[in-house]
């Protein structure tokens, strides 16, 4: 049983009173522990796959089953469970509250589950040690680099023991040297602790990284080519 299958999804969004395609049958197997990058121009219909593979937005036509078991007609907050449960995610913007330190940042996913106050600090100490950041854990944002707060964001997605890490454009707003760390741990991630990593990207040199490659164009897979090992 594969982790994730898609079968024949369309997605359309009205637009001036007509329907515009974005998404024209994606058929996609991924199956746990694969490193995949989904590549496409803009416009390509990527990150409309993206967001339908977490679970953040429903095809208009289509099956998705993660785990064997449909999604696409779930309700809001069966789908919010599954994101919080299942699927990490990593953002180019990094998506940190400001005002919040790194180690409380990490511990946000879990407030939404309900777990005690001690248990939580305990995770996400974990999480922060796990990418490196042991001696940032008291830092706001604003007092870290682009690279450490994306590390933070990693942390967040691995704390609840998701088996899915989603990476939009994570290196978008990293300069070379950062990208490559992040890159580098996203390898670790889906390597030493078998994480399945599900990353989109315009950059050539970041998809390299993935042992798998779809790219998208016109809302179709294009081509789909694993590495040798």
């Amino acid at each position: 049983m594969a982790l994730i299958e898609l079968n024949d999804i369309h997605k359309s969004y009205p637009l001036d009173g007509f329907d515009l395609e974005i998404l024209k049958g994606i058929t996609l197997k991924i199956e746990q522990g694969e490193f995949v990058a989904i590549m496409g121009p803009s416009g390509s219909g990527k990150s409309t796959l993206m967001n339908i593979l977490g679970c953040l937005d429903s095809p208009s036509s289509g099956s998705y089953l993660l785990e064997g078991k449909p999604v696409q007609n779930l309700l809001p907050d069966e789908l919010a469970q599954i994101r919080n449960q299942k699927i990490g995610f990593v953002f180019q913007g990094f998506n940190l509250l400001s005002r919040t330190t790194a180690l409380e940042n990490v511990e946000l996913p879990m407030v939404y589950s309900n777990i005690a106050q001690a248990v939580r600090q305990e995770r996400a100490e974990k999480a922060l040690k796990a990418v490196g950041l042991e001696d940032r854990m008291g830092h706001m944002p604003n007092q870290l680099s682009g690279g450490q707060q994306q590390r933070v964001a990693i942390a967040r997605a691995i704390v609840n023991d998701a088996p899915i890490i989603f990476a939009d454009e994570p290196t978008g707003n990293l300069d070379t040297k950062m990208s490559i760390e992040i890159m580098q741990l996203f390898t670790e991630l889906n390597e030493k602790m078998k994480r399945t990593i599900i990353l989109v990207t315009h950059e050539e040199d970041i998809a390299r990284y993935a042992k798998r490659i779809i790219k998208i164009v016109d809302g179709e897979i294009h081509s789909d080519e694993r590495k040798k090992q």
